[in-house]
């Protein structure tokens, strides 16, 4: 698929789940609600979509409970359910057309990006977290002669999981994946604007032989079904990528119903600093750009702030500039297009409102800044970059979640520090500096919990993703990751 017209033929063709999938079966809401989803590269209707409430959010956790209570799955030997997820990695790339262009289709995103980058990324978590099942090793404590005592883990149980609409796939893979490897029975809410992946991922791993009801997907909306999950006494607990203000409901309704264990990574500020000892400027332009119009920067951790040692600071903004002139959105399904559109037209107005305001305030702007029309929709934006932006302006202080760069001149290291760190969030950071000490020294003292040196917003799934302050405390990645879905038992045997 290398071309427009096999993309827009594909999408012609292409089915729609319009259905929950509870207990493996499809499932429309019991009161008949449904909600639309747009295509925002054209604004028009996708599908209709089952709009689940609290009944349904009911059955489904009564679904997964009597599956986890009952069924082989949390019995099965490590290597047996290792063989079942590696057989659903094998079908997701099996499929890579598909679902990639179905996150295309429901959320903006360049087609070729999923194909390329988000539906391989999630076969692979899905094929390491099996691989990882077999080579793990439980603990027996160093007790006395006459006493035994081991440290397992066991699975929590039913597991809520709510995602975001950036990387439907990939986000639903980083939760899905090490949960049902550690043996338990998973409930995904997929956000209303992209639900249709995750719906075929439900069918996959049916397919790839996951008992019924282990692995189920109820759609709705975040104040209905996503409340109802949060809520509901028999989720054992709930993790969540998001927002910050989204991630603080779900505190408030774990200590509303019964304590359950909530994980959240949410928003995110991510400064990255580029002192005047960085020996390649051009390349760190180059991934400056890339870190924020990369999926049109709908990105948590996208380098949004963009801090540059004043001495260097117009040489950097103008090789900056040039970058972001090969960063201009087109057709989604073209695969020339390195971005394309925002996730709806709210989006779209919201950050339409950051650039107004920023250009009423005194922020300069140096590219970008316009809505564009392509295919009868505007919702289209500009690579965008501001320079002058002071760090007490909301360009500076809030999530965008959209192609626009606040850059920021600093004079001096402990400056630089400063200004990264004066932030409610510290989800990521990046460092641009030949000088080995002040890398180490800067990595050290930023308030982040991924700190890229001389590259930005780096990621493996073998390496924990997540940061602290508002952007959260959970743990997406790596074998950590078993901390959140896993909870430690102690047997304790008196011999004789």
């Amino acid at each position: 698929m290398t071309d427009l017209n096999s993309w827009q033929n594909l999408a012609r063709n292409q089915r729609l789940i319009d259905a929950a999938n509870i207990g493996g079966r499809a499932q429309y809401a019991q009161d008949g609600q449904t909600f639309a989803v747009i295509n925002p590269a054209t604004n028009t209707l996708l599908a209709r979509v089952a709009a689940c409430s609290e009944a349904d959010v009911e059955l489904a956790v009564g679904v997964a409970r009597h599956a986890f209570e009952n069924g082989p799955w949390a019995r099965m030997a490590p290597r047996e359910r290792k063989g079942i997820l590696l057989r659903l990695s094998e079908l997701i790339l099996t499929h890579r057309e598909e679902l990639a262009l179905l996150d295309s289709l429901s959320m903006g995103k360049p087609v070729m990006d999923a194909y390329m980058i988000d539906v391989p990324g999630a076969a692979q978590v899905f094929a390491w977290y099996a691989e990882s099942l077999d080579k793990l090793y439980d603990q027996v404590a160093p007790t006395g002669r006459d006493t035994l005592a081991t440290i397992t883990r066991t699975p929590l149980g039913v597991i809520a999981a709510v995602v975001p609409w950036n990387f439907p796939l990939d986000m639903a893979a980083w939760k899905v994946a090490p949960a049902l490897a550690a043996g338990n029975s998973v409930i995904l809410k997929p956000a209303e604007q992209s639900p249709f992946s995750a719906l075929r991922l439900a069918e996959l791993a049916l397919e790839a032989g996951v008992p019924e009801g282990v692995f189920n997907v109820v759609t709705g909306l975040g104040e209905q079904a996503g409340r109802a999950l949060g809520l509901h006494p028999d989720v054992d607990a709930l993790v969540f990528t998001g927002s910050t203000q989204v991630g603080k409901y779900f505190m408030q309704y774990s200590a509303q119903s019964n304590l359950k264990q909530v994980w959240l990574e949410c928003g995110g500020k991510s400064p990255n600093l580029v002192f005047d000892d960085c020996q390649d400027l051009d390349l760190a332009a180059e991934k400056a750009a890339f870190s924020i119009f990369f999926n049109q920067g709908e990105v948590c951790s996208a380098n949004s702030r963009l801090l540059v040692q004043r001495s260097i600071h117009d040489e950097f903004v103008e090789r900056l500039v040039n970058k972001a002139k090969q960063w201009q959105p087109g057709d989604p399904l073209d695969p020339a297009s390195k971005m394309g559109a925002m996730v709806d037209a709210q989006q779209a107005e919201r950050v339409m409102g950051y650039i107004a305001e920023a250009s009423a305030i005194g922020a300069q702007l140096v590219a970008g800044g316009d809505r564009l029309m392509i295919n009868g929709s505007n919702n289209f934006i500009q690579p965008t970059l501001f320079t002058q932006v002071s760090p007490d302006m909301r360009l500076s202080r809030e999530e965008v979640f959209g192609p626009v760069l606040a850059i920021t001149a600093f004079d001096d290291e402990e400056q630089a520090v400063k200004l990264a760190n004066d932030h409610i969030y510290g989800l990521a950071a990046s460092v641009w500096t030949d000088n080995l000490n002040r890398a180490h020294r800067v990595a050290g003292r930023l308030n982040a919990g991924t700190v890229s040196v001389n590259t930005v917003d780096a990621l493996d799934v073998s390496v924990p993703f997540g940061g602290g302050k508002q952007s959260g405390f959970g743990r997406d990645l790596s074998l950590h990751s078993f901390d959140k879905y896993t909870q430690l038992k102690t047997t304790w045997f008196q011999l004789r």
